[in-house]
């Protein structure tokens, strides 16, 4: 049975390379990114099977929306491929005091 997917950070990476092999497979991919621009060619690749999505997975709302959108668009969601992410680069001390809400925000409400 082919599945459908809904991967967050799909513009690079991981992501990007895992998405292209589930739509190569010929199952139906949600492809979200920050930036709309950074998926919105995969339609030109993939057609149908791809729906590009613009999707920053610390905002409440547009996650909802998001996943309404997918869901409304393919009928159903199978897997929920959470990717999203930054590298951190610089001291722990300076790490920890500059990003520990936001990730800890974004981490407790995607996970």
């Amino acid at each position: 049975m082919k599945k459908i997917w809904f991967y967050t950070g799909a513009s690079s990476g991981f992501g990007r390379i895992s998405a292209e092999a589930a739509l190569r497979r010929g199952d139906k991919v949600a492809a979200t990114a920050r930036k709309l621009a950074d998926v919105a060619d995969l339609p030109e690749i993939f057609g149908d099977a791809v729906l590009p999505l613009a999707l920053d997975v610390t905002d409440r709302e547009q996650v909802r929306q998001a996943v309404w959108q997918a869901h409304s668009h393919f009928g159903r969601l199978d897997v929920v491929l959470n990717n999203a992410g930054y590298p951190l680069v610089g001291t722990v001390e300076w790490l920890l005091s500059v990003t520990h809400n936001a990730t800890h925000s974004a981490r407790r409400f995607v996970n």
